[in-house]
């Protein structure tokens, strides 16, 4: 299952608001999904309340599910009762990852403004993840020759001339298997592309 077609139960069950990261890498995730509340996240933002999020702390050291009113990590700055003044009361956070030589965990805090999630709810959020995290290894369509010879060069930096230059063909030509390969990979950019298919293996 695609991280986005998990959005409409995550938005049924969180109408709060909602952030999912998708297979987190050494520095961003994959892919992600953020429905949380605007004002929200621009406080969360300039304030850098990342580095001191008990929530985010429990996702590097925890698995399954927390509802936020059982966590029990310290919270000097208060971010969980600053969670609730935005209007994101009741929550839980999600985590899970797979057993291998690289592990990558895929996350979502997911809030309510009325009520906690009932354990039903809290099954269902974590089988979604589980899905979307295990989707793209299982299902991921194999890139040409000529899609990894150009996202290989892509991903040490080279530009676009010296890539068409080192393949011997056209700038077109380069365009063409990096927007070949953006498909393949669903991603957005030529240079998420190449992230993604280094990630997996691919480029080695």
């Amino acid at each position: 299952m695609r991280l986005a077609e998990c959005s409409a139960l995550f938005a049924e069950l969180a109408p709060a608001g909602f952030y999912v990261a998708l297979r987190m890498g050494f520095f961003a995730p994959e892919d992600e999904l953020n429905a949380l509340p605007p004002d929200w996240v621009d406080h969360y933002t300039v304030n850098g309340l990342a580095l001191f999020d008990p929530l985010m702390r429990w996702v590097y050291g925890g698995h399954g599910t927390m509802r936020w009113s059982d966590l029990r990590l310290s919270d000097p700055r208060g971010i969980l009762s600053a969670y609730a003044a935005h209007g994101l009361r009741f929550g839980a956070v999600v985590c899970v990852s797979a057993q291998e030589s690289r592990p990558r965990r895929s996350f979502g805090y997911f809030a309510r403004s009325d009520r906690e999630l009932t354990e039903a709810e809290l099954a269902a959020l974590e089988a979604h993840l589980r899905a979307a995290h295990f989707h793209d290894e299982a299902e991921a369509p194999p890139l040409t020759r000529a899609q990894t010879d150009a996202l290989r060069l892509l991903s040490r930096g080279m530009r676009l001339k010296e890539i068409a230059h080192a393949l011997d063909i056209s700038e077109s030509a380069v365009k063409l298997r990096l927007k070949g390969a953006m498909a393949r990979m669903e991603a957005r950019t030529p240079v998420q592309a190449a992230s993604l298919a280094a990630a997996r293996g691919l480029l080695d």
